[in-house]
């Protein structure tokens, strides 16, 4: 069964303003590994998407933070995660039955090593 990443954009990929630790090259190899990848951000879904075509990037959902819990029934997974970079990310990622990983702090998921 896949596993299923959800990304904040600010401040947590390096294509988020501010930057994050995120390289596109780590979201890739999430995509090679066979996880199902997308964004939970404040932005608007429209520049999200913006954002993820310019860089090349196919993902499955971009939506707001707050609306993980349709990314939960939209798509069947054996992990839920979320990452980002604040307490606002870390509430709606446990609120909606993920499990939160802290871009400065939780940097050993196989997806994130060279």
């Amino acid at each position: 069964m896949a596993r299923l990443i959800s990304f904040d954009m600010d401040g947590t990929l390096e294509i988020g303003d501010p930057p994050g630790r995120i390289t596109m090259a780590m979201v890739r190899r999430a995509l090679e590994l066979g996880y199902i990848i997308g964004s939970a951000s404040d932005k608007p879904v429209p520049l999200q998407k913006i954002m993820w075509e310019r860089n090349g990037i196919e993902v499955s959902f971009a939506i707001h933070k707050q609306n993980l819990d349709g990314v939960r029934a939209q798509f069947e997974a054996e992990t839920y995660q979320h990452i980002g970079d604040t307490n606002i990310d870390e509430h709606y990622a446990v609120m909606h039955g993920f499990e939160y990983l802290d871009v400065a702090r939780d940097f050993d998921e196989p997806w994130m090593l060279d």
